[in-house]
């Protein structure tokens, strides 16, 4: 059943179009995810539809009785109210206080909240943010709206959210940046790109491959409407002149398709590796240790940071993940211990928040602070091109900072740091406020930085994406080491729990992969009857896939706008390219075995 629909939505900020002729509806039992670009109106959706913001244009409808809770990318709370009162006043509805007082404790205790009577001006901004999640998802309602619930959260609290919103039946309308839980939880995604609003069904994973479907579809229209409009304009300068009515409609055809215009490209944020020289000598710590009142937050922590780290920090909130990052930039001093850094090396800090600021400067002058001009490895630019690669138009350079959406204002950051070409750089929680694409493109980036990478983040996509090292924060000021990625230390901990279990896998996995191997150690090496026949055929098998595959490509172009045919072609060229591997693999296996016998 229908729970909400808003047709023909149009919606301007100032003399930007946010959404224009926009669709949008949700049914009873969907997960919806919201995605685009940062300042495309993503916030502005989910304030339309909690009925908490008027359209230029279109209508909302909505059932009568469908009740909406929404939990805002930053909530206002009211003076002096402590997070228990707060959280009881939001849910309170007639004598039912005593019910939703443990339910209320329950969730305050998952999302990092024990304090019950802490006065809510007193907390920091995530501290803040989860206490109105827990107001929010306390309270029953047909419409759950949550903008950004995972910023913030430790690894930990977001495994809880994913499956307490997994457990919950009603609609869910939400904006996430964290690809992991947009792909767990959502059944449905909403992207909203230059005004308009497309749907895929399924996870983000699903979106993925649907949205590349569709732009292969319109390339192809484009490619087609080209090569029909080519043909037209000869036509044209042939001297056709307009005296039937037959010529006219030509002419006429000939316009229209002159005018519709192709599907507009993309776009994408562009970085190009800025970085200063960095000497041998780069940052050590050692004996470092740090308390705030009695809780030990770090304990003779020592590391020396070699040029090409890329460093995960991981732990609970309030464990102290931030406090050493400060301590490396000198904002907090340490208890004992010391942090030598090295004279050539220039650190790029970019922090959770935006509190420098300065909110009544263009945007293109706050870039002009750092330069004019900077080189890149493809040339020098000016700052305004910089704006421009970064997703900054000319309308948004020449605005008030004050007039960025959040995630403008991270990515504005973002920008002026990597524009100072340091060569250590600092992340705490990169990923707040920053959509998907700028994440994806950043990631790129910092793959080819020939630096040091230093991050706190509990995204744990991003940290499978670009560390190979992780410190976790154990409490009482012990940090451990693992080695790889933020997948490797879930393995590495899953065996710390199961050893003989783990150990029994592994040693199960390495007797499959020594079957699969030519048996070198055998005194009499010789093939199977079978493998023979595999040996002499597999060479004829392979060039049939491999030419398969490539009447699967042409078959692919041609189906550009047959969605259905399109969508099996590319299924079974999957299933090929499989095939291929596996005959690869087969292949040199045989002639291993082969070489080894004529050897013998």
């Amino acid at each position: 059943m229908n729970l909400l629909t808003i047709n023909g939505m149009r919606k301007s900020y100032t003399d930007r179009i946010l959404l224009d002729s926009a669709d949008f509806s949700i049914n009873e039992g969907e997960k919806v995810g919201i995605i685009g670009v940062n300042g495309t109106g993503k916030s502005t959706l989910l304030k339309v539809a909690a009925g908490l913001e008027p359209l230029d244009a279109g209508e909302v409808v909505k059932g009568s009785n469908v009740k909406i809770n929404y939990l805002p990318q930053d909530p206002v709370f009211p003076k002096g109210i402590t997070i228990y009162d707060y959280v009881i006043a939001a849910n309170i509805s007639g004598d039912n206080r005593w019910e939703i007082e443990g339910e209320a404790k329950n969730i305050l205790n998952k999302l990092g909240l024990p304090d019950y009577g802490a006065v809510i001006d007193n907390l920091s901004g995530g501290q803040k943010k989860r206490a109105a999640l827990a107001a929010v998802l306390l309270k029953p309602c047909d419409i759950l709206i949550l903008d950004e619930p995972t910023n913030h959260m430790d690894n930990e609290m977001a495994a809880w959210l994913e499956d307490y919103l997994n457990k919950r039946k009603e609609a869910l309308i939400m904006i996430t940046h964290d690809r992991y839980f947009l792909d767990r939880i959502v059944n449905r995604v909403v992207e909203i790109d230059k005004g308009k609003i497309y749907s895929y069904n399924g996870k983000y994973a699903d979106y993925l491959e649907q949205k590349t479907l569709r732009e292969e579809i319109e390339q192809s229209g484009e490619r087609k409407r080209q090569s029909i409009l080519k043909v037209e304009l000869e036509w044209i300068r042939r001297g056709a002149r307009a005296r039937s009515t037959k010529q006219k409609a030509h002419i006429q055809r000939y316009e229209a398709l002159r005018d519709a215009g192709g599907p507009a490209e993309e776009e994408s944020l562009q970085m190009s590796s800025l970085k200063s020289r960095m000497g041998r000598k780069t940052i050590e710590i050692e004996g470092l240790s740090k308390s705030c009142g009695d809780r030990v937050l770090i304990n003779d922590f020592n590391y020396i940071f070699l040029n090409g780290d890329r460093i995960g920090f991981i732990g609970r909130n309030g464990c102290g993940k931030s406090t050493l990052l400060k301590m490396i930039m000198g904002e907090i001093q340490p208890d004992s211990g010391v942090i030598d850094i090295g004279s050539t090396v220039k650190i790029g800090y970019f922090s959770q928040e935006n509190e420098n600021l300065p909110q009544n400067m263009r945007v293109i002058d706050y870039v002009r602070e750092t330069a004019d001009f900077v080189k890149t490895a493809s040339g020098s630019i000016s700052a305004s091109q910089m704006l421009t690669r970064f997703l900054f138009d000319d309308a948004l350079q020449y605005q008030s900072i004050s007039r960025l959406s959040g995630g403008e204002k991270r990515r504005l950051c973002l920008l002026k740091i990597l524009m100072e070409a340091p060569n250590v750089l600092i992340l705490d929680e990169p990923t707040n406020d920053l959509d998907i694409q700028t994440m994806a493109i950043f990631e790129d980036y910092l793959d080819d930085f020939d630096g040091i990478v230093i991050a706190v983040s509990h995204d744990r996509y991003f940290l499978n994406r670009i560390t190979d090292r992780i410190f976790a924060f154990k409490g009482n000021g012990v940090i451990r080491q693992y080695e790889g990625n933020y997948e490797d230390y879930l393995n590495a901990l899953q065996e710390e729990e199961n050893p003989t279990e783990d150990k029994t896998a592994q040693n199960r996995e390495e007797s499959r992969q020594d079957k699969s191997k030519p048996r070198m150690g055998e005194d009499k090496v010789k093939m199977s009857f079978n493998e023979k026949r595999e040996f002499e055929s597999i060479d004829e098998e392979i060039a049939k896939l491999e030419a398969r595959i490539d009447s699967l490509e042409k078959e692919i172009a041609a189906s550009a706008t047959d969605f259905i045919r399109l969508t099996a072609c590319m299924k079974e060229k999957e299933e090929a390219q499989e095939a291929l591997e596996g005959k690869m693999e087969r292949w040199i296996y045989l002639m291993e075995l082969n070489e080894l016998i004529n050897k013998k």
